[in-house]
């Protein structure tokens, strides 16, 4: 079974090195890394061109955004599976991988998800938030529940099928891309009780009170699309992240 893992990059020299070199020590032996590039103008380009030989599709090039940046790398992937991994992120362990494909052959699901640590943008080895995910129930999805993003690897079929993501939502596309998968009904995902990425603080949605509004805004917008709640729905998924923040190193 091929992985094909899918980087967004745009001037994100201080983080890429750490988060390729993750990808490139995993035990797994068949995984397809493409890097989508957004033009940067710092040391990513060099930092790709460093590791050249472990990147197998790599583009540079203005984009709208980074989901459109993500759109184009589920285009280029090939891979049995494909999952994302940002610039600022790690994988948790080098047998990260080799034990997400064994719980694809295991389970034959259509999707694999798990934990996410946010950790501190210096010293990744310190959490900050520990956000435990669960077993998914249709139900979960008017509480506002979602897996951790990061965390999300799905079968390629699954895009040829529900589409990419929607360039329309500037932040929240994510979130509208898992209510389309979760609420779909045909779908099996499983949960796997471990921690699969570590996040960097200080992603997009998060790192002003502007974008958080923006975000609430495109979350109330992709429940309603997807009819699968509305702003009490909201509500619960901010609340929810609260004991997210008990759990430290």
């Amino acid at each position: 079974m091929t992985v094909s893992i899918i980087t967004a990059t745009y001037n994100a020299g201080k983080t890429f090195e750490s988060a390729l070199r993750s990808v490139i020590n995993q035990t797994h032996p068949h995984i397809e890394y493409i890097v989508v590039d957004g033009g940067s103008s710092d040391q990513t380009l060099k930092i790709a061109d460093t590791y050249k030989a472990f990147i197998h599709h790599f583009i540079s090039e203005p984009d709208r955004g980074i989901y459109d940046a993500l759109n184009k790398g589920i285009e280029m992937a090939t891979g049995d599976v494909i999952a994302f991994l940002h610039a600022d992120d790690l994988l948790d362990d080098d047998t990260t991988i080799a034990t997400i494909v064994e719980e694809f052959e295991r389970t034959k699901a259509d999707a694999i998800y798990g934990d996410l640590e946010y950790v501190q943008f210096q010293n990744p080895d310190k959490v900050i938030r520990y956000w435990q995910s669960k077993t998914f129930k249709p139900a979960l999805l008017k509480a506002g529940w979602m897996p951790p993003h990061p965390t999300l690897f799905l079968k390629a079929q699954v895009f040829k099928e529900i589409g990419k993501f929607n360039i329309d939502y500037k932040i929240a596309a994510d979130y509208d891309f898992i209510l389309r998968f979760f609420s779909n009904g045909k779908y099996v995902a499983e949960y796997v009780p471990m921690v699969i990425t570590r996040m960097r603080v200080g992603g997009t949605s998060n790192n002003s009170l502007k974008n958080i509004w923006i975000k609430s805004k495109e979350d109330l917008r992709a429940l309603k699309q997807n009819k699968v709640g509305n702003v009490l729905s909201l509500i619960w998924k901010n609340v929810s992240k609260l004991p997210q923040f008990l759990k430290r190193n």
